[in-house]
């Protein structure tokens, strides 16, 4: 098995040494890995609440306090957390090779905390507040908030900068994803279930443009059927090796 495993890792290592332009998508399997839980399905519960019924406009136009709570919670639990070898490795990875874009499904910064200097960032960061008034967006790292909910200079309130569900993700971020992707000749998939669109939509578009997918993942998804090398395991094991 771990002979299976050297010659794949060599392999995807060949093609990354190969590459004009190699592209990562990250999802919550590798923030997982470093004690953050994904906030959905079983175990997701806070206090009485799901995920699904608090991250929506709907739940912030009827009490912003209490949506405001439970994302002050998370960020400090995302504050508590370290980035893992998976991140470094990625950034790694940037600082090497000729062009590298990293895209996350994760809005908890972990990769810039690892050192990753652009990453496109799908569903925004939990870092980041908006102002439903003006717009204006800002970051703020302070754990807990002083004051919930957090308001604009401008008097309006502000909203965290995240991807909520039944919102479209900003044109401009997915833009640059999808022509990041389609100009790839290759594409590593890293801890995402691949089913959640238009995130999943990427590594199609990858394989239609030319590119070789990669995926890696501690189980089977509906992706790996489709892609060129599968990497079975975590990602914060798997791409040092790749890294190295």
């Amino acid at each position: 098995m771990e002979a299976e495993i050297q010659d794949s890792l060599d392999r995807v290592r060949g093609w990354l040494a190969g590459a004009r332009h190699a592209c990562a998508l990250t999802g919550a399997g590798i923030s997982a890995e470093s004690g953050i839980p994904t906030f959905r399905g079983a175990g997701g519960l806070w206090r009485q609440f799901r995920a699904e019924e608090l991250a929506t406009p709907q739940a912030f136009a009827r009490d912003p306090r209490l949506v405001w709570e439970w994302y002050d919670w998370r960020r400090g639990i995302v504050a508590g957390a370290r980035a893992n070898p998976g991140h470094h490795a990625l950034a790694a990875l940037e600082s090497r090779l000729p062009r590298f874009t990293l895209i996350t499904q994760n809005v908890d910064g972990l990769h810039r905390r690892a050192g990753s200097r652009n990453p496109i960032e799908l569903h925004g960061s939990i870092w980041k507040l908006r102002c439903t008034r003006c717009s204006r967006e800002h970051g703020d790292d302070r754990v807990p908030l002083p004051h919930l909910p957090p308001h604009c200079d401008c008097g309006g309130l502000l909203r965290p900068g995240v991807v909520w569900f039944g919102e479209g993700l900003e044109p401009e971020v997915w833009h640059n994803a999808h022509e990041a992707v389609r100009s790839a000749d290759l594409l590593l998939v890293i801890g995402t279930s691949a089913v959640v669109y238009p995130a999943a939509s990427l590594a199609p578009l990858a394989r239609a443009s030319g590119a070789r997918v990669v995926e890696i993942n501690a189980g089977e998804t509906p992706l790996t059927a489709a892609v060129d090398c599968t990497l079975r395991g975590l990602a914060g094991e798997i791409l040092p090796r790749l890294a190295q």
